[in-house]
């Protein structure tokens, strides 16, 4: 199996995550950030990473490897077995991608002063009217480490990169992150310049 990422890629960490907490070999490869696309195109039409690969099997949507791999190794199994349950997953990763992801990833590019105010304010602000969703321990929606934890994981780690640091007004949020990057597969999963960007926060 290979992975194709980018470091620095939110998505990229989450398929990283999902291997190391099943404990599957993967090699991972980043290839040249100004040729990426072209060197993809033989294998993904929108030359982007992440690009995963298994055999003669390509996939090359976020979500659709993540469930590809909770399936092809169902142990531990990363989602609920029950449709409801696993609707309510599904709908709370869609809404980390759409609300979340995209202002964590503008924040990393490292945007102008009044846009990166702007950016930053709006995270945290949403970040802390929604934390409460996170109060119940040990796991996001239950006891287990799921899938919306894999979701959720990246985009906590880049927090102080997106200049969120953890003020009491996220106390809630830095419990679970706690727990989250306390697990031996969450620092297996990480790249070399992930580590570095650890604050000792934590």
């Amino acid at each position: 199996m290979t992975l194709f990422a980018k470091d620095g890629c939110l998505d990229c960490h989450r398929i990283r995550l999902i291997l190391a907490e099943k404990g599957v070999a993967c090699e991972v490869l980043y290839p040249d950030p100004e040729r990426m696309r072209e060197d993809l195109l033989d294998l993904n039409p929108y030359g982007t990473v992440p690009t995963f690969i298994d055999r003669d099997l390509i996939l090359y949507d976020t979500r659709i490897i993540l469930e590809y791999l909770d399936e092809r190794f169902p142990h531990p199994p990363l989602m609920p077995v029950d449709p409801a349950s696993r609707g309510r997953f599904r709908l709370a990763m869609m809404r980390m991608e759409r609300d979340w992801y995209p202002l964590a990833a503008a924040l990393m590019e490292r945007p102008d002063g009044a846009t990166r105010g702007a950016l930053v304010n709006r995270l945290r602000t949403s970040l802390e009217e929604t934390q409460r969703l996170f109060a119940q321990p040990p796991f996001f929606l239950g006891q287990e480490f799921s899938l919306v934890d894999v979701t959720m994981a990246p985009l906590l780690w880049r927090l102080p990169q997106c200049g969120i640091e953890w003020s009491p007004t996220l106390d809630v949020l830095r419990e679970y992150a706690q727990r989250i990057f306390g697990r031996p597969a969450f620092n297996h999963a990480l790249s070399q310049a992930d580590g570095a960007r650890h604050t000792g926060l934590f």
